[in-house]
């Protein structure tokens, strides 16, 4: 826990050396003069459909848990998905994996049971972006090879890893190394949830409630560009969030840091927003995304440390 607290304020201070970085090139006069043009009203309604993107994902992150028959009480549950917003800083979200070793923690479900849940919760948030990237791009003419590349590298990285004969052969293969054999039962496990959740009907329940929910925080993206210009509208603001979000996923950097943010600025300069003012707009809604996520996470994991203490896990057998 020392270890990955270090680390996360290594990523929090680098994210504030590129932020800075961000605000001289832009011109920090003139940035400040932007920043003033925001009318201050419209920030709870845009941290208020972050939350909503919140509310539906738990709700997916409930579904999936019934799915593979894990029973956890709802405060707990909640306590658990929202300390996982710690983890959006890391590379992918893949941090996210915590959420297993907290509920290990508190109902000793096995890791190896619950880690597909995580697994499959970022394949249907990246697809469901992918998916409203890859409408926008064929809509705007604008990053086609990149959306649909992710599009299909998603879809086929599902269609393998609930490949059953693929998977039996892997165990069959496992079985005979010596430092892999031991883990026979836990690649089992792990294989069973994932191809519980990635059946046809939790995969579409899954990508539905993702599309609905990354909406939302599409919505506040326009609100936020809304205070800038009205020229963009929020099929342009829902293809430039979903794309520069995608292109930061795949950067596979702590949050997407600077890869999402170069996205957003890029694509708001060419719709002829001045360099203040898309800086301005970025900075705004990564605040009210990204940061508002993880204020949330240290806040939810505080409170989990509390009920349940430090978290030690022992190795599972």
């Amino acid at each position: 826990m020392n270890l990955l607290k270090k680390k996360i304020i290594l990523i929090i201070l680098i994210s504030g050396i590129i932020y800075l970085s961000i605000s001289i090139y832009s011109d920090l006069g003139a940035l400040i003069v932007s920043f003033s043009n925001f009318n201050i009203l419209y920030l709870p309604i845009i941290l208020l459909l972050s939350l909503f993107n919140y509310v539906l994902r738990f709700y997916k992150w409930e579904y999936y848990l019934r799915i593979i028959d894990v029973q956890v009480k709802k405060k707990d549950s909640l306590t658990i998905f929202l300390s996982g917003f710690l983890m959006s800083i890391t590379p992918g979200k893949s941090g996210e994996i915590i959420k297993s070793y907290l509920l290990k923690k508190v109902i000793n479900a096995k890791i190896s049971k619950t880690a597909p849940v995580v697994v499959v919760e970022r394949i249907t948030d990246f697809l469901s972006l992918a998916i409203l990237a890859l409408l926008g791009s064929l809509f705007f003419k604008y990053g086609i090879i990149i959306s649909l590349g992710t599009t299909i590298f998603i879809i086929l990285s599902v269609l393998i890893i609930t490949n059953k004969n693929a998977f039996n052969k892997f165990l069959i293969l496992s079985s005979r190394i010596s430092l892999l054999k031991n883990f026979t039962s836990k690649f089992q496990q792990l294989f069973d949830s994932t191809e519980a959740l990635l059946k046809i009907k939790p995969l579409i329940i899954g990508l539905i409630l993702s599309i609905i929910s990354w909406s939302f925080e599409c919505v506040g993206y326009y609100l936020v560009i809304r205070n800038f210009s009205n020229d963009l509208s929020l099929v342009w603001s829902t293809f430039s969030y979903s794309f520069s979000t995608i292109a930061g996923a795949i950067s596979m950097l702590p949050g997407g840091l600077g890869i999402t943010e170069s996205s957003f600025l890029i694509m708001l300069n060419t719709k002829g927003l001045s360099l203040s003012d898309s800086t301005a707009i970025t900075l705004i809604t990564r605040l009210s995304t990204l940061w508002f996520a993880i204020i949330i996470g240290i806040i939810s994991f505080l409170i989990f440390s509390v009920r349940y203490g430090n978290l030690e896990i022992k190795e599972e057998q």
